[in-house]
């Protein structure tokens, strides 16, 4: 601290150097917001009166601002000095933090399949033999589509994998190449379960709480697939521009990690829903 010739405080810098980044101010975290706020008032006028002009203008915001954000801190990870070891144990330490409050969401949709499903006379009615399934609702087979989905799901964890341990090696082109695949993988399994729920032997809004319960839990995931499988897909387009190297590519490393949160609680969906929530009128 110092003084001027007018008497004036001037603050100036310790000279101190610090491993920490202080990001410059934004407006993204405030436009996003309001798109997120538009896109919830949008599915209300979209579900009450069928008018989807607000709802796509609220996911126009909400994809604006997405890649607006993620440009400005990939234009930050590739400043020197900005991600120092210190910033990316932190991010680490965000993605992981992340990734378990995405784990107690998905806690919520299987507290309430056991709920329901080892106290059905309290829940399901309309029936003199209460029982889960409901009795008269036809669950999928199992051994159907749902076990093409998972094993399409485990390959995808195997080939992100492969990638993972070609950039460590130096290998592109295996980088590459398991990107795409898993890619692939993941919009097969999109479009597995579309085509599941197309055929689907109960509907969503009438279905009762089996079907909401059912339809919540695997919707959600395919939700996820489809945010995993377009982070896969910008990590793909960076590697085919030359981004990550061996030693700083955490980018690709929380894809990853998210996309192996994706497959463990698909197992978990698969055998609570599917396997366990199976009745004896399958379809």
């Amino acid at each position: 601290m110092s003084n001027d010739s007018h008497g004036d405080t001037l603050y100036v810098s310790s000279g101190l150097k610090q491993p920490f980044h202080l990001v410059d101010p934004s407006y993204w975290p405030l436009v996003a917001s309001a798109g997120a706020g538009m896109t919830v008032f949008g599915i209300v006028q979209a579900a009450h009166f069928g008018t989807y002009a607000y709802l796509l203008i609220g996911l126009g915001i909400v994809l604006t601002s997405m890649f607006g954000w993620w440009r400005d801190v990939l234009i930050e990870s590739s400043t020197p000095g900005m991600h120092s070891a210190v910033v990316r144990l932190g991010l680490r330490y965000g993605m992981t933090l992340f990734i378990s409050s995405e784990v107690m969401f998905f806690v919520a949709f299987f507290w309430a399949n056991f709920h329901f499903a080892l106290f059905p006379a309290i829940h399901v009615l309309g029936t003199d033999t209460p029982a889960w399934p409901p009795v008269g609702v036809h669950t999928f087979n199992p051994l159907g589509l749902p076990l093409l989905n998972t094993m399409i799901l485990l390959l995808s964890g195997t080939t992100v994998t492969w990638a993972h341990h070609a950039l460590l090696e130096g290998d592109r082109k295996g980088l590459k190449l398991g990107l795409l695949v898993t890619v692939l993988l993941g919009l097969t399994f999109t479009a597995c379960q579309a085509m599941e729920y197309s055929e689907a032997p109960f509907k969503f809004d009438g279905g009762g709480v089996y079907s909401s319960v059912f339809f919540l839990a695997t919707g959600f995931h395919g939700f996820h697939v489809i945010i995993g499988t377009l982070f896969l897909l910008v990590c793909l387009l960076r590697a085919n521009k030359g981004a990550f190297t061996t030693t700083k590519h955490f980018g690709f490393e929380a894809a990853a990690w998210y996309w192996h949160f994706v497959d463990v609680v698909w197992l978990f969906l698969f055998i609570a829903v599917y396997v366990a929530g199976a009745g004896s009128a399958v379809e």
